[in-house]
């Protein structure tokens, strides 16, 4: 296969033993890669991600840590596990462990040394080709299910931010945002980020 069209593959779950792997499970895996559990199946993470992921990502984070760094709630970004209580509410009988590229969780109790074991308030997906099925449909489902409040898909290629908001168990769409639009959260009135700060300028 030609390395362009591996990049462009569409992440799907790697078939191994058993499509009902649990968090006791994932503590035991020694890929060599990071792998992210979904419903009892395991999915590779992406390869490294691309410089202008990284980016965006770290210009996120920046904003971010300055609205909350003196705040009850806290910042965490990739590589950070997420244990979600899907199916089954025991730590290790878990079957969705994730890693989003940024979260904030305000009830600290939830936070322990080898991640956060319960729902983030808020959760940031930077997506990109071969892992928009993942962020979208995958991950858009137990983030739901599980009772995430707020999730932010960012388009890097679009330059566009879209973010749903938790109603009465389901998602509904509350906004999205483009490059030169000021972001405002649903849950968060304080926030506030200009996207022009948040996506790279363009090399002329």
């Amino acid at each position: 296969m030609k390395t362009e069209d591996k990049k462009n593959q569409v992440e799907e779950p790697v078939s191994l033993y058993s499509d009902k792997y649990t968090y006791a499970d994932y503590l035991k895996f020694d890929f060599e890669e990071m792998v992210e559990l979904i419903r009892g199946k395991i999915f590779k993470m992406s390869p490294a991600p691309s410089s202008n992921h990284q980016r965006i990502s770290t210009n996120l984070t920046g904003e971010l840590h300055s609205i909350f760094k003196k705040s009850e709630c806290n910042l965490y970004h990739a590589p950070f596990d997420v244990i979600l209580p899907i199916e089954n509410k025991k730590r290790n009988q878990s079957n969705t462990v994730v890693q989003p590229d940024l979260c904030i969780i305000c009830d600290s109790s939830k936070i322990e040394k080898a991640g956060c074991f319960g729902v983030p308030d808020l959760v940031i997906e930077i997506i990109s080709p071969n892992t928009s099925k993942k962020d979208l449909e995958y991950k858009y489902s137990v983030y739901e299910e599980s009772g995430v409040r707020e999730y932010w898909i960012v388009m890097p290629e679009v330059e566009a931010v879209v973010i749903y908001v938790l109603e009465n168990g389901k998602y509904q769409k509350f906004k999205a945002f483009g490059k030169e639009d000021e972001l405002y959260s649903s849950i968060f009135p304080e926030m506030k980020i200009k996207l022009d700060d948040v996506f790279p300028k363009q090399e002329d």
